[in-house]
């Protein structure tokens, strides 16, 4: 019970995350005495961790799992650049530069602010394919949320629609985690 409990926070804490982000820049730059919405951001993922137990017994323990793990470690580094850019205040112009400098270097812009962090939406949509017989509409209300959050992301830059696809793959998951059938590796 308690990994479905981490679980769900940990998407409600993404999806605060998403709501603050939706803010703006302004709001994101002047939150005192810390950058709320990034710490929403990573205590969110590393809650969601919980969600490869749920559904595979551990963190390696299917494809699945690898990816949404990768996806979660890529987010990491993305929230740490995250306060990076917080840190900067109201100095646009050095927000600026380092996100230059950040997106010039692929080592960097590739693993954790593009490809990397859509491990783990790619990872949660591998882990609600696996019960898309049984479950068949909260694995596509999951895999749907993803797609969403995925066209937000990368075809439409929408922050709307990147909140929207949270909310819609938050339900979906926690509609999979309320099955009898998923809690083999916990005990109640």
């Amino acid at each position: 019970m308690k990994l479905k409990i981490y679980a769900i926070t940990g998407l409600v804490f993404l999806i605060l995350n998403q709501i603050m982000v939706l803010q703006g820049n302004q709001f994101i730059q002047t939150q005192k005495p810390i950058d709320y919405a990034h710490w929403l951001l990573l205590l969110g993922i590393l809650l969601s961790l919980s969600l490869n137990y749920i559904f595979s017994k551990g963190i390696f323990n299917s494809t699945a799992a690898v990816i949404t793990t990768l996806g979660i470690i890529a987010l990491m580094g993305q929230a740490v650049i995250d306060f990076l850019w917080w840190s900067y205040g109201t100095d646009y112009e050095g927000m600026k530069n380092l996100t230059n400098q950040i997106m010039s270097n692929p080592s960097i812009s590739i693993p954790f602010m593009t490809i990397g962090p859509a491990l783990f939406y790619l990872g949660l949509a591998m882990h609600a394919g696996k019960f898309i017989r049984e479950r068949t509409i909260w694995s596509i209300i999951t895999i749907l949320g993803v797609i969403m959050i995925g066209i937000g992301s990368f075809v439409l830059d929408s922050r709307y629609v990147i909140l929207l696809g949270h909310i819609v793959m938050a339900f979906g998951i926690k509609g999979l985690i309320s099955m009898r059938n998923i809690e083999q590796h916990e005990t109640e």
